[in-house]
């Protein structure tokens, strides 16, 4: 079903690819060929991607391996993904002046430059740029892999820019890189199928021309989260918890029963 459907598509999506720039020029040139080496993929929903004009894309985050994943997708949808990455990244030696150069945005946690982050991401969208946000902020901690309850950045600069929020679902990339299960495993062989599907937009008119406040920026960020886990639920083939996973409840939790 999956593999029709992006056949189909491969069929129609016919628009010239953007001007990518030297730097993602050769992020392109190292990872299109790794992932059709090591990976099989069947990517769907991408009608649902807008060819131009700035865009909200938000994905979940199942293993330190999706966003080879994702990048191969909106590459794939004609477009360049600028993802919002942590500021760690950007200070490695080499890989952080090729991100950096690339056009991806740093976000410094916790400290006086957090802000920077949002100001360069809704710069970006207001040039037509693609902009990519993990609304969970780290990769899930639900015991099946669903999204998460996520943080207000992606609704906050959709509010601020009015451009279209696209749910972005992957799977498989767990197969290849385990993260957070007591124990690390990289394994590319035997080659393991990824799968990613765009969503359609998210319908945040219900929050349009409101004041921006907290808790108008955490009902919109449940809505997001919900699309989200629809679209994986459609990737999956399951049916998603009507309730997302809590980390924060989590840990207060587990807090108290060390207590």
């Amino acid at each position: 079903m999956a593999e029709s459907s992006d056949q189909h598509q491969e069929a129609v999506v016919d628009d010239p690819r953007p001007r990518r720039g030297f730097w993602f020029g050769v992020i392109v040139a190292l990872v299109k060929p790794f992932m059709l080496v090591f990976t099989k993929h069947r990517f769907s929903g991408r009608e649902n991607m807008p060819r131009t004009g700035g865009v909200v894309f938000v994905p979940n985050h199942i293993s330190h391996f999706d966003p080879f994943v994702l990048g191969f997708f909106i590459w794939e949808c004609r477009r360049i993904p600028r993802m919002l990455g942590k500021a760690s990244l950007f200070k490695l030696p080499i890989a952080g002046r090729i991100i950096t150069s690339a056009g991806q945005i740093p976000v410094y946690r916790d400290s006086a430059q957090a802000a920077d982050a949002f100001r360069d991401a809704v710069a970006a969208v207001e040039r037509g740029e693609c902009v990519g946000v993990y609304p969970e902020g780290t990769i899930t901690r639900d015991p099946d892999l669903w999204p998460m309850t996520g943080k207000t950045g992606a609704a906050r600069i959709a509010l601020m820019t009015g451009a279209p929020v696209i749910p972005i679902a992957n799977w498989g990339a767990q197969e290849i890189l385990r993260s957070y299960t007591g124990k690390t495993r990289f394994r590319l062989l035997p080659r393991k199928t990824v799968l990613a599907r765009a969503g359609k937009p998210v319908d945040l008119s219900a929050f349009e021309g409101k004041p921006i406040t907290n808790q108008l920026l955490h009902e919109a960020t449940e809505v997001i989260m919900h699309a989200l886990a629809d679209t994986l639920g459609e990737l999956r083939g399951e049916t998603p918890p009507k309730e997302l996973y809590d980390l924060r409840k989590a840990r207060r939790s587990d807090g108290e029963e060390k207590e």
